[in-house]
């Protein structure tokens, strides 16, 4: 094995990822200044009586949801209240232009970047345990099978009772003892995933790479995956965005989020890449459900997942006013779909939920809210290029950090992509996804791949078959 060479670890300074990144600064004193003089106008209905949760990563205070479901003859009923970010936003004023040059909240390691200031976000729109706030409250029944029979949004008045986290509510349920309001979210949860599979929906289970604090300090990488009550979770979010969908399309008005069908040649590349890595691929069977069956618990299905990434390319945002888009579907979900759910934090959803409320009233769609639309996709196109951006500099910076000073050094790996002379591999600790010099890498195989360079100044690391 080479000598290492003997190299000092700079600081690992994410403030330096954000500014070369272009992540927006603090807000201005006007916009801040406009934030806390709001007052907003309350709803007359008050739906304080339904025992709402919140459901969060710990410690969050920017609240956009909050859950309660019941039984409700032999199916259910899930009341969805979703923050009243409109009521708090003046159309026109300094908290819109801000919050539509910044397009959704963008995450560090260290630091949140909020799309709204936090007086709105973290305070007066959030639903905070305790606190009674206005609402766009969702009322979405269903049958014993999960499908949806009736649909109703309007304004509220809510008070959430408890603000949980994954981790936490997992604990609950698998204890059986998860709060009244969520009881019976695993049941849901699991019909809707039932529903979904019948639509060969697509869902890719590739582990997320996420940087976190290091228990001895500093920071490390890790791949998380998802727990069950994310996913449960996931499908009540996922339920409201196909009803506002619905809405919008039988409205004749809205913003879809659409994916297209993949295209055949991608499926036909990826059925012949199934044998080579073990995944099981029968005559006749949907690439969706080929797909949301694996896990990634393989080095075979982990590099087949990745490849599968090329079938959800193409997500767009789909304004439409009056004829509706030829092709309205959001193909990974297998239904139309529309972000409504997440209004503090991503700029769209403020815009869909206002036409939904006005749609389901049979009221005007007002003018603020119909004007935008068209202008929507690229003020998203722009906010999620620089998260995309922000999130791949952290994780480079992380990666380059860790491994500094360990050149020479042999990590095992899986491959998981390969080219004509390099490719892509995921080590096993620590948890970095990088390149690796190599011709005819084994896919989906394991191999030992030494450390060539981990240079902090450029955030690169680079690898070369041992």
């Amino acid at each position: 094995m080479p000598s290492r060479r003997l190299t000092v670890r700079a600081p690992l300074r994410f403030d330096e990822v954000r500014d070369d990144v272009g992540v927006p600064a603090a807000f201005p004193a006007d916009v801040l200044a406009e934030a806390a003089a709001v007052e907003p106008a309350l709803p007359a209905e008050d739906a304080t009586d339904l025992p709402f949760v919140t459901v969060d990563p710990p410690g969050s205070t920017d609240l956009d949801q909050a859950v309660h479901i019941a039984a409700r003859g032999d199916g259910f009923r899930v009341s969805y209240a979703i923050a009243d970010v409109a009521a708090f936003v003046r159309p026109g004023g300094l908290v819109d232009a801000e919050a539509r040059r910044r397009g959704q909240t963008l995450y560090s390691p260290d630091l949140r970047t909020p799309l709204h200031p936090p007086d709105i976000g973290e305070r007066a729109a959030s639903l905070l345990a305790g606190q009674t706030r206005p609402a766009v409250l969702w009322r979405i029944d269903l049958d014993a099978t999960g499908e949806v029979t009736s649909v109703d949004v309007r304004r509220a008045l809510v008070r959430s009772r408890e603000q949980l986290d994954y981790a936490g509510l997992q604990a609950a349920v698998d204890a059986g003892r998860a709060p009244e309001p969520v009881a019976l979210l695993q049941r849901v949860g699991e019909l809707r995933i039932a529903r979904a599979r019948e639509r060969h929906a697509t869902e890719l289970e590739i582990p997320e790479q996420e940087v976190e604090a290091a228990p001895g300090g500093g920071w490390t990488v890790v791949f998380r995956r998802q727990l069950p009550v994310e996913r449960w979770n996931a499908q009540v979010s996922l339920l409201t965005g196909a009803c506002a969908a619905r809405l919008m399309l039988d409205g004749g008005l809205g913003v879809l989020r659409t994916l297209p069908a993949p295209r055949d040649s991608d499926v036909a590349s990826l059925r012949r890449l199934a044998p080579a890595l073990g995944v099981s691929w029968p005559a006749g069977a949907h690439h969706g459900d080929v797909i949301s069956a694996l896990d990634g618990a393989t080095p075979g299905q982990a590099a087949f997942l990745e490849h599968a990434a090329v079938l959800l390319r193409g997500a767009a945002y789909t304004p439409f006013d009056g004829q509706p888009p030829a092709d309205p579907l959001h193909h990974a979900v297998g239904l139309p779909y529309a972000h409504v759910t997440a209004p503090i934090r991503r700029l769209v959803d403020r815009f869909g939920s206002e036409v939904c409320v006005a749609l389901a009233a049979g009221a005007p769609v007002p003018d603020w809210a119909r004007a935008a639309l068209p202008e929507l996709p690229a003020l998203m196109t722009a906010g999620g290029r620089l998260a995309g951006a922000l999130e791949r500099a952290v994780v480079d910076a992380t990666e380059a950090w860790l491994l500094a000073g360990q050149e020479g050094r042999d990590f095992p790996a899986v491959v998981l992509e390969a080219g004509k002379d390099k490719g892509t591999i995921a080590l096993d600790e620590p948890a970095v996804r990088a390149t690796c010099a190599g011709a005819d890498l084994p896919v989906g195989e394991r191999v030992l791949a030494r450390l060539e360079l981990a240079d902090q100044a450029k955030r690169m690391v680079r690898f070369s078959v041992a």
